[in-house]
């Protein structure tokens, strides 16, 4: 059976360079990174030069950059910090963030008090500037967390304008990067963001790894109680494999970044417009559709279909060895319909089926025409 994956939103194949580097660092690089011993002195300088390469690209110091799990324990690091030791009183966002995001939110609402306020937002998923900008004037001890780019429809947010607007008026800003780290360039010093969140399996590197931006100074704490490891932000002996493997899969996305954007913007290109050949009343959700304002690797489509395909069509496609999703990975055991779309579409829309396309370099045009083919036959 053919198949195709169309699910890189969720997560990305392995770059082999990738498996090569952490295979190879498994069999020869096993000391403990806090020893002072050789072994251990070898496997402190690879994490240091992994932190120094991703500082450099982003244009920060390296030690602003904290090695974590992934995204989700790097969003949980800053919100709960920023709280607990930082003095925030009132988080400012948007309910259609990552439930890595909302959740921390609701839990520091409900354990804490903390004033919650989510933001306007249009028929795209754009938040309301104006809106911000008067809450953090009127407003102290603000946390601002917005996502760069939604996870489900792309819609990309201003990332310098937020924060040209919070160091404004001494709020601070947190940002999911999840979705752009390795896709897009990013110059913290240019852009004041005060905390990002990266996760390297969604740029060819593997799951349970990522790291959080701090920028210096922050006063920011650990939530996870142990040792002096990473700066004494992140307790627990360094998974160095998972670091050495995070610092290749980010080099190569950036070195072939231009490449990868331009390949992948065409593919996504020929995807909409075979949509729109095949079924002209197809909807793009949020600006997915729109190749100026989202990002090139989502396409979030709502077909055409009576309402009776939409509880079955992903199961049908996947039938035929296509993967894609309705919505966020991590929602994926749940019976509820996209958070995302729902805050977006009318009940009537979110009854027509709803799917989500994410692309990577891996693709093809031939995938393409066979998703369609199998789209029509259903």
């Amino acid at each position: 059976m053919k198949t195709v994956y169309f699910d890189n939103a969720a997560t990305t194949k392995v770059l082999p360079q990738v498996v090569d580097e952490m295979a190879k660092l498994l069999n020869e690089t096993f000391g403990n990174p806090s020893s002072t011993h050789s072994y251990g002195r070898n496997a402190k300088a690879i994490i240091e030069q992994a932190r120094k390469t991703i500082a450099k690209q982003l244009n920060v110091s390296s030690s602003e950059i904290i090695f974590t799990s992934g995204g989700t324990e790097a969003d949980n690091l800053v919100l709960q910090s920023a709280v607990r030791d930082l003095g925030v009183k009132t988080i400012i966002t948007t309910k259609i963030e990552h439930h890595a995001v909302l959740n921390t939110v609701n839990y520091l609402q409900k354990t804490f008090g903390v004033e919650v306020i989510y933001l306007n937002l249009d028929e795209n998923g754009q938040i309301n500037y104006t809106q911000l900008s008067q809450l953090i004037e009127s407003k102290s001890n603000v946390l601002v967390s917005l996502m760069h780019i939604n996870n489900e429809i792309g819609t990309i947010l201003d990332l310098k304008k937020v924060a040209d607007l919070c160091q404004a008026n001494h709020a601070l800003f947190h940002s999911d990067t999840v979705q752009s780290i390795g896709h897009y360039n990013l110059d913290l010093q240019d852009i004041k963001v005060d905390f990002i969140a990266a996760s390297a399996h969604k740029f060819h590197g593997p799951k349970g790894v990522g790291f959080a931006f701090v920028r210096k100074n922050s006063g920011l704490k650990s939530i996870i109680f142990g040792g002096e490891q990473e700066r004494g932000y992140r307790a627990g002996t360094e998974a160095i494999h998972n670091i050495v493997a995070l610092n290749k899969a980010f080099t190569l996305a950036y070195r072939d970044l231009e490449h990868d954007n331009d390949y992948i913007t065409q593919l996504k290109t020929y995807f909409k417009e075979q949509l729109l050949i095949s079924f002209p009343d197809v909807e793009f959700n949020g600006e997915s559709g729109n190749l100026e304002s989202s990002t090139y690797t989502i396409l979030n489509v709502r077909l055409p279909f009576p309402p009776e395909k939409t509880s079955m069509i992903q199961f049908q496609l996947d039938l035929k060895g296509i993967a894609c999703s309705r919505g966020s990975a991590c929602q994926s055991g749940s019976t509820k319909k996209s958070h995302v779309l729902s805050e977006l579409l009318t009940n009537e829309e979110l009854e027509k089926p709803s799917l989500r396309f994410s692309l990577s370099k891996f693709n093809t045009k031939a995938e393409i025409d066979y998703v369609i083919e199998t789209l029509k036959s259903i």
